[in-house]
């Protein structure tokens, strides 16, 4: 099983144990306020998430990794490889997306665990271009993808939601 090390992180695939804390995750209105439509979501599609993250990863060897504490393997979130299926103009393409929950907002984990994704999908998967679609509104995920180095590629719309987004790009060396 792929597992991930940062200073302070460990990142891994979702299993079954991690549903439920990570539906508290998702249920919380803040945290899901910029991500699809904005609503919070519930267990059981919590529970079909991790199912459907838990495939990709046996069909395709890379996708979302579960972030945790390194110190006490507490779930604080995601960090997503993911095709964005739902911005066809962008295809084909790869996105790294973050998560994280409330209680961890300002303390980095989003930066270092997206920073530790990209590395895994250039290095180590051999990709070449990873974007991020970012909502106009979300001040804090774009200072993230600024930290990591990504620069904007374009403003659009996402088509069955009609929700304005802006799309960073970064490069593999």
């Amino acid at each position: 099983m792929t597992r991930l090390r940062t200073e302070r992180l460990v990142l891994r695939p979702f299993t079954e144990d991690d549903v439920e804390p990570f539906a508290a995750i998702n249920a919380d209105p803040e945290v899901m306020r910029y991500i699809g439509d904005g609503s919070p979501r519930t267990l059981e599609h919590t529970r079909e998430a991790v199912a459907t993250m838990t495939r990709r990863w046996e069909e395709q060897d890379w996708g979302t990794l579960a972030v945790c504490l390194a110190g006490t393997g507490e779930l604080i979130g995601l960090t997503a490889l993911a095709v964005p299926e739902f911005l066809p103009e962008i295809l084909p393409a790869v996105e790294v997306g973050w998560r994280i929950g409330r209680a961890h907002w300002g303390k980095g984990y989003a930066p270092e665990a997206a920073r530790e994704a990209i590395r895994f999908a250039f290095a180590d998967r051999g990709m070449d271009r990873l974007v991020s679609c970012i909502h106009v509104d979300n001040a804090a995920s774009v200072r993230v993808a600024e930290k990591l180095g990504m620069t904007l590629e374009r403003t659009t719309t996402v088509p069955r939601l009609e929700v304005p987004c802006r799309v960073y790009e970064i490069h593999g060396t």
